[in-house]
């Protein structure tokens, strides 16, 4: 083939030489804008996983890098003046400038051209002449630019500002400084890649970054390569206990903001977009190197395994995407963290390190005790302390008092709609559906939404509290939970509004009643979504109906002996539509403002907590993004929870969306936390008021995880108890605890120990269980170089 190659970076240059060996006979032409030695950065780290790639496709180059990897373990944290550790990780880094030193003598060996200090010729020229073009030109990509109306590119400017240096103090670990200042909190991100050199970022805030003065520089243009001195000689002097008498060093170094590039198309024709022009990842979860250089490796592979370019680029993009999107998914996650870092400098500081470590939710609990089962024992202890109890034990085991409520443990069995009443009464399948998750160990079960009057149901299949019949049913219920099992059972209040009058979820969820059924209401007569029903808009006497409703249903519930009521201002229904913009286009005092729109919300929350007995806690859960444009974000679920609070929630039940069909979620493991850690730390922290996350926590591991960094008080998991009843008591015998937060009914106690599995009589070679032992107590290792250090180059 005949490929041209846009960008003379580690992507471009490892693809071409990776080509080449695969068959010499491919011509390869290399256009790089800047000089061989114009190499911006300082250190590049790389995962086991990428370096076990590398050496399989190119062991020669494999261990040419090798000799120049800095190696080390351990992860200090700097924090409120004191230095913690973690172990056991495994980083391997090296300068970018050795690095692309390789690649280039590695192009030159192999007989690839390379053009340096000049620009390709334009995208029409190269596709039109060229078997293949590849953009690896990075962020600013012109081979992207050029086609953006193919690959359609979305750019997401973030909201901190972070400067890369460079020091010639010698790192022994990786480091995270720590630093509050008078403006705001400050982060350094430290890590050795040499004998005599670290690499030194420092980021924060874009309103710290400002209010610090470094915004005085943001109209200057600065020449190509030229470093911002001023904010390095501040920089210098900022974080001087930091560098400890060294220098710092400036190389293209200037304030930037990270942009988060997606495109929806990474080929075309015979365009592939490889590394930072096809996707970037914040640096604070690894090396936008590495992601390149695995781009090149299976682009590679993928065009030497298939017969024409169209199929390679389409297995290439294929194979690719799902690696890329989660690791993006990852990196959102820890550089979300780090814009609101501020929010978590009030935690005690082993929480904190554990909230810093696990903040992408790649690293959990398990991980952590894995790699270093010390700083693990440390995380259990102080958060038993923090909690005020005596034994530790796993965190989602850790009893709870949710107002005069107490729970045995913290896993909640979460609302879920079955769609299989008869007439609103909850029968024998609603008997075993949730008398089966009592006795599977958690703390809390949760009714499906129960609709507070026959027009207030979503399906004919809906339960209801609007009469005597249902409310002694109900009592059944309730009675075999607290006579079976040591669980508390809670019922979740709820109107459809313009969701109602809908199918049963599986003939067709969401999908009007063929005959329309019965009259639905909104705050405004506008449909969830393309064919839904039209509701109508709301009068006063149909809000005082409705409230009264509400409040039937609650005497009703609390005489039916429920523990707790939540009352359900998510997901679109009718308390949740007069919250969101999207759903309420009122002009009048119910609509408009947030404070407006939250006026019957409360109006209703108030009229059930006056007759639900004052003992009994009263809840509610809300969703905190709409997600879409012109929706409720983050900052309004933030302003929304703080009013609930004020009128006397006992928690408040984080979810997200389902407001309007036109939602475009980010779906992802635990996707819903962020939102209810934002509501914990910024309005529930003070109060004592529980926050409770919802919403793809799919194992016990995150549970712990999210309990142990604070991000919630409780979890509550939906379709993992649908898949497993006894979920919590498997996740008892998982993690070996037995105690009172986990007692299995008697009936049940002959299967609580869990089953043997199949077995093997290999025995191992006694010398290489020697040496594995030997590694796996090394938990610590450190970078200690030669003391002959160079200088930094």
């Amino acid at each position: 083939m005949k490929i041209a190659i846009v960008g003379g970076g580690p992507g471009g240059l490892y693809f071409a030489a990776l080509m080449k060996q695969l068959d010499p006979a491919h011509e390869i032409t290399v256009w790089e804008r800047n000089a061989p030695d114009d190499t911006f950065g300082f250190g590049v780290v790389f995962s086991d996983e990428t370096l076990g790639g590398i050496e399989n496709a190119d062991p020669e180059f494999a261990d040419a890098m090798a000799r120049r990897f800095a190696r080390w373990t351990d992860i200090d944290i700097h924090y409120r003046g004191r230095s913690h550790t973690v172990g056991g990780q495994g980083f391997a880094a090296m300068s970018r400038k050795d690095l692309l030193r390789l690649l280039q003598e590695r192009c030159r060996k192999l007989g690839v051209s390379v053009h340096y200090s000049t620009l390709a010729p334009p995208v029409d020229d190269l596709s039109a002449s060229y078997d293949l073009v590849v953009g690896a030109d990075g962020l600013n990509s012109q081979v992207r630019a050029a086609r953006a109306d193919v690959f359609r590119p979305s750019l997401d400017r973030r909201h901190n500002r972070y400067m890369w240096l460079g020091t010639d103090r010698v790192f022994e670990a990786f480091q995270f400084f720590i630093r509050q200042t008078e403006w705001g909190t400050m982060q350094v991100h430290g890590y050795p890649y040499s004998e005599s050199g670290s690499t030194f970022i420092v980021e924060m805030h874009e309103d710290v970054w400002r209010r610090a003065g470094f915004g005085d520089t943001e109209e200057t243009e600065f020449p190509p390569g030229a470093s911002d001195e001023r904010a390095v000689d501040r920089v210098r002097g900022l974080f001087a206990e930091e560098l400890a008498g060294h220098q710092v060093f400036a190389n293209n170094s200037k304030w930037l903001a990270f942009t988060t590039v997606r495109n929806e198309r990474w080929h075309h024709g015979n365009l592939v977009l490889v590394g930072d022009a096809a996707h970037t990842a914040h640096f604070s979860i690894g090396s936008g190197t590495k992601l390149a250089m695995e781009d090149s490796l299976a682009l590679a592979a993928c065009l030497h395994e298939h017969p024409d370019i169209e199929r390679a680029l389409t297995a290439y993009e294929a194979e690719r995407r799902p690696v890329v999107e989660s690791t993006q998914r990852a990196a959102q996650a820890s550089l979300e963290w780090f814009e609101n870092i501020g929010m978590y400098v009030h935690q005690e500081p082993t929480q904190f390190c554990f909230n810093l470590l696990t903040r992408s939710r790649r690293i959990t609990y398990d991980n952590l005790r894995t790699r270093d089962q010390e700083f693990a024992d440390r995380v259990d202890a102080a958060f038993a302390e923090s909690q005020g109890l005596d034994e530790v034990a796993p965190a989602m085991f850790q009893p709870f008092r949710l107002g005069e409520l107490e729970l045995k443990n913290r896993v909640i069995v979460s609302p879920m709609d079955m769609y299989s009443a008869v007439d609103g009464v909850p029968g024998d399948f609603h008997l075993v559906h949730l008398g089966s998750k009592a006795m599977g160990g958690a703390g809390l079960v949760m009714t499906e939404m129960v609709c507070v009057s026959p027009d207030a149901r979503i399906t004919p299949g809906c339960t209801g509290l609007w009469t005597e019949e249902q409310r002694d049913s109900w009592a059944r219920i309730v009675s075999f939970v607290h006579d079976r099992s040591t669980a508390r059972i809670g019922l979740q209040l709820g109107h459809s509004g313009r969701k109602g009058s809908t199918r049963l979820m599986w003939e067709g969820m969401d999908d009007p009643l063929p005959d329309g059924n019965w009259e639905t209401v909104g705050p405004s007569p506008l449909p969830y979504g393309p064919g839904s029903a039209v509701p109508r808009e709301t009068t006063r006497a149909d809000r005082d109906r409705i409230t009264a409703d509400f409040v039937a249903a609650a005497r009703r519930g609390a005489e039916a002996g429920f523990d707790l009521l939540e009352l359900h201002c998510a997901h679109g229904y009718l308390l949740s539509s007069f919250l969101s913009p999207v759903a309420n286009h009122r002009t009048d005092e119910y609509g408009g403002s947030l404070q407006n729109r939250l006026r019957f919300p409360l109006e209703v929350f108030d009229a059930v907590r006056a007759v639900w007995p004052a003992e009994r806690p009263m809840i509610v859960r809300i969703s905190a993004t709409d997600w879409v444009p012109d929706g409720n974000t983050e900052h309004d679920a933030v302003a929304i929870a703080r009013a609930f609070v004020a009128h006397g929630a006992d928690a408040i039940d984080v979810s997200t969306g389902q407001v309007t069909r036109d939602e475009d979620p980010a779906y992802g493991r635990s996707y819903q936390t962020p939102f209810a850690d934002r509501i914990r730390h910024e309005v529930t922290a003070a109060t004592g008021t529980a926050v409770i996350a919802v919403g793809a926590i799919a194992s016990y591991d995150d549970v712990n995880s999210i309990l142990l960094a604070g991000r919630a008080d409780l979890c509550a998991l939906g379709r993992t108890h649908l898949y497993d009843p006894h979920w919590t008591l498997h996740a008892a015998a998982e993690q070996e605890y037995r105690g009172a937060a986990s007692q299995w009914p008697v009936q049940y106690r002959a299967g609580s120990r869990k089953p043997p599995t199949s077995r093997t009589d290999a025995v191992r070679p006694r010398l290489s269980l020697l040496r594995a032992d030997d590694s796996d107590q090394n938990v610590h290792l450190r970078w200690t170089p030669p003391r002959e250090s160079a200088t930094v180059t």
